[in-house]
């Protein structure tokens, strides 16, 4: 009897076992079971989730091809991708502190699969180093942004946008819009201004520049001086600044030789250069930085007496513009006219370079009045050709709304930093 309940009780517990499991099974096989996904880590083009990844800065001797030797890559695997990079990008000249990032790939024996070099905050260059291998130069989207500021003189321009936390480059430009107009060393306490300019960004952060100044209003020694830009002449594509009644800025000769481009180094005849000793070397001529390849423009209308090369002067071209004015362009990279050439304001006449005695790129722009150098900062020169009265009307009209906008703006220091959520908004009227 004991014998006999004891096999019904294991037959019992096995069969409650057996469909217990297949039980279990079902329920196993119908539950979802969640996989965490893992967001794409997207960066140079790549997910970097699938890599490991390696950052780094260029170090003194350096190479592209040590770099790679040191990372597993033999000298004839990187001569094969030299070959195949070539005319691509460049990495034979690679900077010390540049960054630089080598993508391996997660096998047991981690290979490098890409090298990205970045030399500036624009552009990286990717070069693909197994499979398919490849090399290109990729320059970053640049976002364009219409921003606003304003600031009160306390001391000097330079000062007031720094403490205002604008750009310090706007002192520049807003010195070159009023240059005929407000002597910038000579500003007084109380003066103010406000500003609406486009400013360029990489990276949505990353500050890479003022592009122009759209509207501004100068408060100096109780007078208001308005600056709106506007094409007079829009095949030459040459910008001016004209006032709230259509007056130009300017006189009849352009403010710079290049459209955009900071003074860097002003007429000085005491100045003192510390290469010489400190001794007096007057500077006779008004220096703009710009980059290489950048157009030199004719100042005024004129005669070309002389285009040529000189030790200290490189290559230049000096305009007779009448009898009592001439103007010379030095440290050309190369000069596009001739003796004898009759030239227009606004025409490109050459490129900036670093041809002659130079420590950088730029124009350095010389002025003579009857025959004497003089600072053009300083003369009081021939007014500008007054806007035609066909176009009068268009540029009255179109500078209504952003005047509107400008004289909105508070002078008030708590908003008179930069106001960066103004997008672009891009005007027929320019």
């Amino acid at each position: 009897m004991i014998l006999k309940y004891f096999s019904f009780s294991a037959f019992l517990f096995f069969t409650l076992l057996i469909y217990g499991c297949e039980d279990r099974d079902e329920k196993k096989g119908s539950e979802t079971i969640a996989v965490e996904q893992i967001p794409p880590n997207i960066k140079y083009g790549f997910d970097l989730n699938n890599y490991r990844v390696v950052n780094k800065k260029i170090k003194r001797g350096d190479t592209f091809g040590s770099i790679l030797e040191e990372n597993g890559i033999d000298y004839p695997e990187v001569y094969n991708i030299l070959q195949k990079i070539k005319n691509k990008v460049n990495v034979r000249r690679i900077n010390v502190g540049k960054p630089y990032t080598l993508l391996f790939s997660k096998d047991s024996i981690p290979t490098p699969k890409v090298f990205i070099y970045t030399p500036g905050i624009q552009t990286y260059n990717i070069i693909q180093l197994r499979d398919s291998i490849y090399g290109k130069k990729i320059d970053k989207p640049i976002r364009t942004v219409q921003l606003q500021g304003a600031g009160e003189i306390e001391s000097s321009l330079y000062e007031t946008m720094s403490n205002s936390g604008l750009n310090e480059q706007l002192t520049y430009y807003l010195s070159d819009v009023y240059a005929w107009n407000i002597d910038f060393y000579r500003l007084q306490k109380g003066d103010r201004f406000k500003v609406i300019y486009e400013e360029q960004f990489v990276d949505d952060t990353i500050s890479i520049g003022i592009k122009r100044i759209n509207a501004a209003i100068f408060e100096h020694s109780g007078r208001d001086y308005y600056a709106f830009e506007f094409q007079p002449d829009p095949e030459k594509g040459i910008v001016e600044y004209f006032d709230d009644s259509a007056k130009n800025l300017r006189r009849a000769f352009l403010k710079a030789p290049v459209k955009f481009g900071p003074v860097t180094s002003r007429y000085n005849l005491k100045r003192r250069i510390a290469y010489y000793g400190n001794r007096i070397r007057p500077h006779k001529g008004t220096d703009f930085g710009a980059s290489i390849g950048t157009s030199i423009l004719a100042t005024a209308n004129g005669v070309v007496v002389k285009a040529s090369y000189t030790k200290g002067n490189g290559n230049y071209v000096t305009i007779k513009h009448n009898n009592t004015y001439s103007t010379q362009y030095l440290h050309m990279k190369r000069r596009k006219v001739k003796r004898g050439q009759t030239v227009k304001q606004g025409d490109v006449i050459g490129w900036v370079g670093m041809t002659g005695n130079t420590s950088g790129p730029h124009v350095c722009y010389r002025f003579w009045k009857n025959g004497r150098q003089v600072d053009p900062f300083k003369e009081k020169l021939p007014e500008a050709k007054p806007i035609s009265n066909s176009l009068k009307k268009t540029y009255l009209t179109g500078i209504q709304e952003i005047k509107t906008e400008l004289d909105c703006i508070s002078f008030v220091k708590e908003n008179s930093t930069i106001n960066n959520t103004l997008a672009l908004s891009t005007s027929e009227f320019k």
